[in-house]
């Protein structure tokens, strides 16, 4: 999302070092600030809902916060990049003003601030970047009318910011599957510098979310909401058009996508359709495995993580051989 504009970034140490800035002032600024975040209410239909309720509440506000500080200084306040950290500051509000409500916003009404913001990053992003209208495979490059990457890229980020919301239902899932993905982003970001990929951004991100991760760990106080889902989701889609190919994201957020859409493929048949696809199911997929399977919240996490890694690094291995 965002290069690196400060000189001193442009070496490892220091960049290093900027990232271990983020994370001590994210993991400071979560307690301290845990008495004004809102209360969990519990989740009626999930599986062990119950167990939330009274937990701190909307922590993404904290950690999207200071990443977009962080990395809106280190691109150098350009306008780019202050409006991608605006729009991400604006899809983490909607979030967090959600996780504050006492009544959960209707669902349409969140798919619609979704598409909204969705649409505007895909602009801001054709209109400064219009050498990523494409989807860039290394060896070939096939470029994309305009319009039709706009509307393109407003739904493969609506889809990635719901993807991401869903699957944030078990202690330090959310978190670890996104660090996985931001760690492969970064292997194909160096692999294929024409990419686009910003190894300071991807860092400052990972740093923050790995402070939260320090109060989610199983048995969590403090839980993202959807202000950190929401948003993370947004990051994960802009970093991908970033890579010059958005469909990099179907093997490299794989897991996140099994899971959170699984549910709305569910809900979006039975609606439209009257049939149930999914019948013998339960969504989010990670719900299905601890109540039909039997499975720990540990054990989810662990299979969902391993199973993302083999695939991403399957995957990268194929396109450096492709490369060649």
């Amino acid at each position: 999302m965002f290069g690196t504009e400060i000189a001193f970034l442009n070496t490892p140490l220091f960049a290093a070092l900027y990232c271990l800035a983020a994370f001590c002032v994210t993991a400071l600024a979560i307690p301290a600030l845990r008495k004004v975040l809102p209360r969990d209410h519990g989740r009626e239909y999930a599986f062990n809902g119950a167990l939330s309720e009274g937990k701190t509440r909307g922590a993404g506000i904290v950690f999207t916060l200071v990443f977009v500080v962080f990395a809106v200084a280190a691109r150098g306040f350009k306008p780019e990049f202050l409006i991608y950290g605006a729009l991400l500051l604006g899809e983490m509000l909607s979030g967090y003003l959600d996780d504050r409500s006492e009544k959960p916003w209707d669902e349409y009404k969140k798919g619609i601030i979704d598409l909204i913001f969705g649409l505007c990053v895909s602009l801001a992003f054709a209109h400064y970047n219009p050498e990523l209208l494409c989807l860039n495979f290394g060896a070939k490059v096939i470029g994309v009318n305009k319009w039709l990457f706009v509307g393109l890229a407003t739904l493969f980020i609506w889809i990635m910011i719901n993807a991401v919301n869903c699957s944030d239902g078990i202690d330090g899932l959310c978190g670890t599957l996104s660090i996985n993905t931001l760690v492969f982003y970064g292997a194909l970001g160096a692999a294929f510098a024409g990419f686009g990929g910003d190894t300071v951004s991807l860092g400052l991100m990972i740093a923050v979310i790995g402070a939260y991760l320090l109060r989610n760990t199983e048995p969590s106080t403090v839980l993202m909401g959807d202000a950190g889902s929401r948003a993370i989701g947004m990051y994960l889609a802009l970093m991908a058009l970033r890579l010059g190919n958005a469909l990099f994201a179907i093997p490299l957020c794989l897991i996140f996508l099994a899971d959170g859409l699984a549910g709305i493929v569910k809900i979006a048949c039975i609606r439209i359709f009257k049939f149930n696809p999914l019948k013998k199911v339960l969504t989010p997929v990670h719900d299905h495995l601890r109540k039909n399977k039997n499975r720990s919240g540990a054990q989810v996490r662990y299979i969902f993580n391993a199973v993302q890694v083999i695939i991403s690094v399957l995957f990268v291995a194929l396109m450096l051989w492709l490369r060649k």
